[in-house]
């Protein structure tokens, strides 16, 4: 976090030189190890269920129940940011097994709830045992501090990545736009009212969002 904070002072003037700056070079780099990861991560978790029957997006399903409760399949899509239909078909597959059940949806009667049964239960929380001490074991040497601050930067992206997947980028950039022109004190008000981190946490990600554009 301070790495990418600390440079956001000497961001414009990387920008306006149409040079990348070194934290926009840092934020690449994570980037372009996210696809790489999670393929490596879903091989790991299919070996890990070979003789199980599920497939490691009914392992993220399970999880998904496990740690936010009964959800409706439209909910758990959202959670786990997918559409509807491959959540279906893991929930089809899933009740198939034995490890999940519908539940009536006192909210919504046409949309059921999804809830992992006593097998299903038992099943994600083996398997997370058994996850828990890979990890023990391997990354043992990992602060703590290093895994929160990794989980930050991977929550900032995800919800810039959001605005850019949802067409919203072009209003936050009208916004910072507007912005400038103000004075730092009402740039930091629009800041407050759409970003709940304020000003000083945008220009470390808006760099990043238009040179991705400028390079589609």
């Amino acid at each position: 976090m301070s790495v990418i904070e600390g440079d956001t002072g000497g961001h414009a003037g990387g920008d306006s030189a149409g040079e990348p700056t070194a934290t926009e070079d840092l934020l690449y780099d994570v980037i372009r190890r996210l696809w790489p990861l999670h393929r490596t991560v879903v091989r790991a978790v299919e070996r890990e269920l070979a003789d199980t029957g599920m497939t490691a997006g009914e392992h993220a399903l399970l999880d998904a129940l496990h740690t936010e409760g009964p959800r409706t399949v439209p909910q758990l899509a959202r959670t786990m940011g997918l559409d509807r239909q491959p959540v279906q078909r893991w929930v089809n597959h899933a009740a198939e097994l034995g490890l999940v059940v519908t539940a009536p949806n006192p909210a919504h009667r046409r949309s059921s709830l999804i809830r992992l049964t006593t097998e299903g239960t038992a099943a994600i929380r083996g398997i997370q045992r058994f996850e828990a001490t890979e990890l023990r074991q391997r990354l043992t040497d990992l602060p703590a501090e290093d895994v929160r601050t990794a989980l930050h930067v991977l929550d900032r992206l995800g919800e810039e990545f959001r605005h850019l997947a949802n067409g919203s980028r072009v209003q936050r950039e009208e916004t910072d736009s507007q912005g400038s022109r103000d004075s730092r004190g009402s740039e930091g008000s629009n800041g407050s009212n759409s970003n709940p981190e304020g000003h000083d946490s945008r220009p470390a990600t808006t760099p990043l969002m238009h040179k991705g554009r400028s390079g589609a």
